[in-house]
């Protein structure tokens, strides 16, 4: 007998038939033999909907409320699973996320997991309860309510199945696993079979929205293998594991690409030590995430700063930028909203040279202008303009053969 933790996306329980039929399929698990912890986004669009209604009431959104707000989503979703469940003849429970033992920091809108107590969850499984709980959500030691995040639900599945030790951990949405690029993009894009815990938290954080990056360092540091699959057929999906586990037979596993990317430029900062400090300290004390950073060659002791941050948090960081170039002494900053990252993600890239070249190779054959490079071991990216995204990403996948099995 297995123990299985199973998350289901906001697309997998959409509606109240999409209910049912996950229903169905949980309900077949069990009858295999296996011990089930189900843990379950919000219905459809329904966090956007809460937030809509959020600001509806206008003035600042406290962030403790929201959290108390959003919350209530994946509440729902769990108790009608559950309900569905137990229609069925299954002996349902659901909880939200502080009843299963979910501890976290008070970080409001996207808190950490600190802790969990899984004696809640045993308790139910050794009554022979399929256990439904509410993910992306926890509590703080003081007793507050707080959210992960988005995409918090795949780290409350990972967490809890760390927890309680769980055989196996699987993530269900409306896709059939992970692809070597997006398939809406790239018609001929493959699915993979097996894929790195250190290429997928690339492609997570590059764009790839299949999991959450939190959920998979989560996997990662616990050594916990996770398996993508769809929710609506019965297709293998795809197994994210160590490295050592995998027959390393490729260079680039998969392309990448952002559409949520804004580039800020800096002109004429004077060469000091301690400026570019005083810079991006000053934008993460806003909550702005800094993501690519480019320093030009110095000329007359000054020099220009590029970087740049996620297209919806412009509006935060302009005010902080034109605060930031009067008190450092630059002459000017300029910004733009049209550009995208795409990147090549691949382990086998650390022992194979020149695959970068192949990259800058491919975007020029189709006149595609870099504007930024930032590159770690197994990755490389650029910032293009947002326009040339699908031709990009459609030459990077060819270029290293990711149409072949």
């Amino acid at each position: 007998m297995s123990l299985i933790v199973a998350k289901f996306g906001g697309s997998s329980v959409a509606d109240i038939e999409r209910v049912k039929t996950i229903a169905q399929r949980i309900k077949r698990m069990q009858d295999e033999g296996n011990n089930m912890v189900i843990v379950v986004s919000a219905m459809g669009d329904t966090t956007d909907e809460l937030i809509e209604l959020a600001r509806a009431t206008g003035g600042e959104l406290s962030g403790r409320e929201m959290d108390m707000l959003l919350a209530t989503g994946e509440q729902q979703s769990a108790a009608l699973l559950a309900m569905t469940l137990n229609n069925a003849g299954c002996d349902a429970i659901s909880l939200t996320g502080w009843q299963a033992g979910i501890v976290s920091d008070s970080t409001y809108r996207k808190a950490k997991i600190s802790d969990i107590d899984t004696n809640r969850i045993q308790t139910e499984l050794d009554k022979g309860k399929i256990v439904i709980i509410a993910g992306f959500q926890g509590i703080t030691p003081g007793g507050d309510i707080t959210t992960l995040g988005r995409g918090g639900s795949d780290t409350s599945a990972v967490a809890i199945a760390v927890g309680i030790k769980a055989d196996r951990c699987q993530i269900y949405s409306d896709v059939d696993g992970v692809f070597t690029a997006d398939p809406r993009m790239v018609s001929d894009a493959r699915k993979l079979q097996f894929i790195s815990y250190e290429e997928m938290l690339e492609m997570a954080i590059l764009g790839a929205m299949i999991m959450q990056p939190r959920a998979v360092e989560c996997a990662m540091l616990n050594n916990m293998d996770v398996e993508v699959l769809n929710s609506f057929n019965d297709n293998p999906g795809t197994i994210i594991t160590e490295e050592r586990n995998m027959e390393q037979d490729r260079v680039v596993s998969g392309v990448a690409h952002d559409l949520n990317c804004a580039k800020i430029a800096i002109f004429d900062v004077p060469d000091q030590p301690g400026i570019a400090r005083t810079l991006f300290k000053a934008l993460a004390e806003n909550g702005i995430n800094v993501d690519m950073v480019i320093q030009s060659a110095m000329r007359n002791n000054h020099n220009d700063i590029a970087f740049t941050i996620g297209r919806d948090e412009l509006t935060k960081a302009l005010p902080v930028v034109e605060e930031l170039v009067k008190k450092i002494g630059a002459s000017d900053y300029s910004y733009g909203d049209n550009v995208a990252k795409v990147s090549i993600i691949g382990a086998g890239m650390q022992s194979n040279p020149g695959v970068a070249a192949d990259m800058f190779e491919a975007l020029a054959d189709e006149e595609i202008n870099i504007d930024m490079i930032s590159t770690s071991e197994i990755r490389v990216s650029c910032i293009i303009n947002e326009d040339q995204t699908q031709k990009a990403v459609i030459a990077l996948h060819k270029k290293f053969d990711l149409d072949r099995s």
